[in-house]
């Protein structure tokens, strides 16, 4: 396996989060790498399996080697909250201990 993955990697990924009254969003930043990027979707995948949650995900660019890179995921008309609870459980995954409120 790849030395990617530490104990604390908000150096690597930057976590953004963002709520509004019946939204929530987090924005993962990183310098595009093909591991890192395949890490993260393969986390979003196995969240979406654990929780039960489909949030949509978005990626900034399609074109190879811009930067910064990121994925977006979101909870449109989240009414109960929910997303808060898929986040902290893919940010764990991923090892981000915290998130800059936007």
């Amino acid at each position: 396996m790849s030395d990617i993955k530490t104990p604390n990697r908000c150096g690597q990924i930057q976590a953004h989060f963002r709520r509004e009254e019946r939204y929530e969003g987090l924005q993962l930043v990183f310098k595009e790498h093909p591991e890192l990027k395949e890490e993260i979707l393969r986390a979003i995948e196995e969240t979406m399996k654990e929780t039960g949650e489909k949030p949509a995900v978005f990626e900034n660019s399609e074109k190879a080697g811009e930067t910064p890179y990121a994925f977006y995921i979101e909870f449109n008309d989240d009414y109960d909250k929910e997303g808060g609870d898929f986040f902290e459980i893919l940010l764990k995954k991923l090892g981000i201990d915290h998130c800059e409120n936007d």
